[in-house]
């Protein structure tokens, strides 16, 4: 009896690991990719405060203080409003995002100056976000379904565990396609990604640095590092806090929030 027992437990369990090595390396890109949506999911708002430091390709700087809103919609992407504080040719400049999943994002522009809003062109979306080296589609949230997945290997990076992903992004108007992201396998989080252009050239490396967790669950970079090869200019993003469930509303990101910024 104990032999039959174990007979059926072996084929049970080779069953099993044949199922395992059965998934594919595009199963198990979206895997991780919607294990790591599952995450970050229940965070409903949070406010922002950070500093932007501009490098031109001789290594010149400029720095501008940015405040920040975003809201959680669930069966949608988020919705965020940026509004620029310093230095003075920008403050009162701000940026606000409807990111979608199956469809293109809305993104508007209020520039303080001319005291009117500016529609983001769906086919501008890989312009630089003011003069940095962020494109408008890189401060989209990262729904899942903006991609397909592959998985390509695991690999460590700075002796931290991580898996690396292929992402092909599903936009047409895309400026990029393809992104390799090296996600953490204990935050499941991104490290790093690298970002090529439609010629499929590397054109920007982002890595991000020291994550907090907040509200025990959620965890956030305290810095961002872009740097586009092809120019050798370079954006640091600098977190200076993060606070989360202010109670914002819809009418927080409203298209008549963009004239209330201050």
């Amino acid at each position: 009896m104990k032999g039959i027992i174990l007979l059926f437990s072996l084929i049970a369990f080779s069953s099993l690991a044949g199922a395992a090595l059965a998934e594919t390396a595009e199963e198990k890109g979206l895997a991780i990719a919607v294990e790591a949506d599952k995450r970050d999911q229940g965070w409903t708002d949070q406010e922002t405060t950070s500093k932007m430091i501009l490098r031109n390709s001789q290594g010149a700087e400029s720095t501008r203080e940015i405040r920040g809103k975003a809201l959680e919609v669930e069966g949608d992407g988020d919705k965020s409003l940026t509004i620029f504080d310093t230095p003075r040719d920008v403050k009162g400049t701000a940026f606000l995002s409807f990111t979608h999943t199956l469809k293109a994002d809305e993104q508007w522009l209020y520039l303080p100056a001319l005291k009117r809003v500016k529609r983001i062109s769906s086919s501008n979306k890989s312009g630089p976000f003011m003069g940095s080296e962020f494109s408008f589609e890189d401060i989209s949230s990262q729904e899942v379904a903006k991609y397909k997945y592959k998985f390509i290997k695991d690999d460590k990076i700075n002796d931290r565990e991580v898996f690396v992903i292929e992402r092909i992004p599903q936009y047409k108007k895309s400026g990029y396609t393809k992104q390799i992201a090296w996600i953490d396998k204990e935050m499941y989080q991104p490290l790093k990604i690298e970002f090529y252009d439609r010629k499929k050239s590397l054109l920007k490396t982002l890595t991000q640095h020291d994550y907090k967790q907040y509200l025990n669950k959620y965890w956030r970079p305290g810095r961002l590092e872009m740097v586009n090869h092809q120019t050798s200019k370079s954006t640091t993003l600098l977190w200076k806090s993060y606070k989360f469930k202010n109670g914002f509303s819809s009418r927080d990101f409203d298209r008549n929030s963009l004239k209330r910024a201050r």
